[in-house]
């Protein structure tokens, strides 16, 4: 083992079996783990969702408590529309695949990009929004290191996310709980310790309409709160997370999921309408260098005595700036699952569905990580900037699905007799997300509202030419495929039975000279390298050897059941070349292996074959493209070569074919 390698298992870990049963049950999630990974999103928008809200009614502080029952009105509907979602598609995929299946694969796109946007930017924002708690009990003159330790905190969790999602979830698991507890009992207190003033608070926040309502006029008040309720717009983020990442929750997964939102819903609207009306409690004023939680629990334990009451500050601060750190984790949850559905669909590169040995889509993990990082250092890490960048690209997600949603429920109204009260559910949910869409558009424009729009603009621009190449490329292998396959008949791949076979096609001799072809599935590519090896070394080889590994990405898997049915798809492939030899009059076999990693998977069984047939070499066919681009290079693996690579070491010569298309 090299050094290399130690150093990978000791801070990434040492890979995992896929032919291991338990390794599904291992990696998978119960309702409570999921609510940790993916609610803490959601809970801690309350750390500054609530605060913009709050903020943006300036002196009419009151005017919050309505703010506070549109607010949880506004979660539970979100959450309801997207516990239908997770019905209708129980395999995951969110807003994604809602889209893509109901409306279309373009607008599906376009609310993947925005949804992949939104998962870079939930990590940088909480990272930030963590720094921003942890440095406001901290000397201002430090302020200037917030930046670092933002940086470091996201490398950190790339680490983490790399080990796996268990993992990660596991170690940030006592976080999360400090934090609910101690936001729960503050809460709790602040309402018991006012119940008395109920009537005074009523009064308060009618004089505060009054005034509104005399300064502004009718019209003038209904803008202002429904501004501030629409700058409250990240305290919905998060939601539609447990959606995305059905495939890492533990079966049933409908029911897991289910229970999970409403975990999520129930403790998101505790917190973020308890955080508000406890703001109008206290009249908690803005601090520069603090934020309004910070603000709120030092006028709470004022009257505990300064060691008390500092104590508990530090603590509260504590847990909700690492509680941040959890919620990046949504984002490294969900943003390589958007990223591996669509790299299947080919918007992306197809490596971004392909595992790490840890069973990890860590190109996606290393995508989101990195891309969140660089976005700390561009914005500085101001959550004001970053906050309003989130709420757009959410919405836009949140929009389409529920758009989607509508338009289902219009077409089986006819096959599905509770159509009604589905359709209310998502068509509230329309209405208010495109109402929260549209009015964060106009008010922050300006602000940095348009960065949001160019940047999902340009990933979508980038990804129509990474479709388009693809496309092409399908094109040109079909013709590949119908050329060479059709020289071949269903009769010459049809199984042979032994007994009708001359011995010398069922037991080779070893010593024969014998070619070892690399195939993957029964296809044009794979059929032109074997008849130019044929026509090249006409009756040189009297064995031939057709090797296929088995490729296990995100989009098989999903359980035991997918992964025997991949091995049972690849056997049946390589069987095809071997049935068409014997045909031909010639020994053949097949071997066949599964793994994460076609290199891997091939430089286990090459040994086996070459000390079974001692004068074997080995076969690659490689598409050539008519026009080589940057985009050709980067876009496909290029396998062969990198297996051509593994097999030199081994001493196992390996012969590349080119095949022009």
């Amino acid at each position: 083992m090299t050094i290399i390698q130690r150093l990978k298992n000791l801070i990434i870990g040492k890979g995992k079996s896929v032919h291991d049963k338990s390794v599904f049950h291992q990696l998978t999630l119960i309702a409570f783990f999921a609510w940790v990974g993916l609610g803490a999103d959601g809970l801690s928008s309350s750390c500054y969702g609530p605060e913009e809200a709050f903020r943006a009614l300036a002196q009419y502080p009151y005017l919050s408590l309505f703010i506070a029952i549109g607010t949880a009105l506004t979660i539970f509907i979100i959450s309801a529309s997207y516990s239908q979602i997770i019905e209708l598609f129980p395999t995951g995929g969110g807003g994604y695949l809602v889209a893509s299946k109901l409306l279309s694969p373009n607008i599906g796109m376009v609310a993947g990009c925005s949804l992949l946007i939104d998962y870079v930017l939930t990590i940088t924002i909480s990272i930030a929004s963590g720094v921003d708690a942890v440095f406001s009990f901290l000397p201002v003159h430090w302020a200037p290191y917030k930046l670092i330790v933002g940086t470091f905190g996201v490398g950190l969790l790339i680490i983490l996310n790399l080990r796996g999602v268990k993992e990660s979830v596991t170690v940030l698991l006592p976080i999360f709980m400090i934090f609910v507890i101690t936001h729960v009992a503050a809460i709790i207190y602040v309402i018991v310790a006012h119940l008395g003033e109920i009537p005074a608070v009523a009064g308060k926040t009618m004089n505060n309409f009054s005034d509104a309502q005399s300064n502004l006029g009718l019209w003038g008040t209904i803008v202002l709160m429904l501004r501030a309720y629409s700058m409250g717009a990240g305290t919905y983020t998060g939601i539609e997370a447990v959606s995305n990442a059905m495939p890492i929750l533990r079966e049933p997964r409908v029911e897991t999921a289910k229970k999970t939102m409403k975990y999520m819903a129930s403790s998101l609207a505790f917190v973020a309408v308890g955080l508000m009306i406890a703001y109008a409690l206290f009249n908690v004023q803005h601090v520069e260098g603090k934020t309004l939680n910070a603000v709120l629990f030092e006028q709470i334990t004022s009257g505990w005595g300064s060691t008390i009451g500092y104590s508990t500050v530090l603590v509260v601060l504590i847990s909700e700036a690492v509680l941040l750190f959890v919620a990046a984790q949504t984002g490294f949850l969900g943003g390589p699952q958007i990223l591996s559905n669509m790299a299947l669909d080919r918007w992306f590169p197809t490596r971004f569905a392909t595992f790490s040995d840890r069973l990890v889509t860590q190109n996606g993990v290393l995508l989101v990580g990195v891309s969140a990082a660089v976005m700390m250092i561009v914005t500085g890490g101001s959550v004001h900037h970053l906050v309003v960048m989130y709420s757009i690209n959410v919405f836009i997600t949140f929009t389409l699905s529920q758009l989607g949603m509508v338009k289902h429920w219009i077409t089986v109204r006819k096959q599905f007799k509770q159509w009604k009260k589905k359709i209310t559910v998502n068509g509230i949910g329309l209405i208010m997300t495109t109402f929260i869409l549209i009015s964060v558009v106009i008010i922050k424009f300006t602000e940095g509202g348009w960065i949001t729009l160019l940047l999902t603009g340009g990933l979508a621009a980038l990804v129509i030419s990474f479709k388009r190449h693809y496309t092409n490329t399908s094109k040109l292998l079909k013709r590949l495929d119908d050329t060479v396959l059709t020289v071949i008949d269903d009769v010459s791949i049809r199984p042979i039975k032994n007994e009708d076979l001359p011995e010398n096609l069922i037991t080779p001799n070893r010593r024969e000279k014998t070619a070892v072809f690399l195939v993957n599935g029964f296809s044009g590519l794979g059929l032109h390298t074997l008849f130019t090896v044929m026509r090249a070394f006409d009756g040189v080889f009297k064995n031939f050897i057709f090797v296929q590994a088995g490729v296990i990405d995100a989009g098989n898997f999903k359980g035991t059941e997918e992964v025997d049915a991949l091995k049972i798809h690849i056997n049946s492939e390589s069987q095809k070349y071997v049935n068409f030899m014997k045909h031909s009059g010639l020994y053949a076999e097949s071997i066949c292996g599964v793994g994460t990693d076609v290199v891997n998977v091939v430089g286990e069984l090459a040994p086996a074959i070459v000390k079974k047939f001692p004068n074997a070499i080995f076969f690659g066919g490689q598409v050539v493209f008519p026009k080589e681009s940057i985009l050709s290079k980067w876009l496909h693996n290029y396998t062969v070569f990198a297996v051509q690579r593994k097999l030199y070491f081994e001493g196992i010569p390996v012969v590349i074919l080119p095949v022009k298309v």
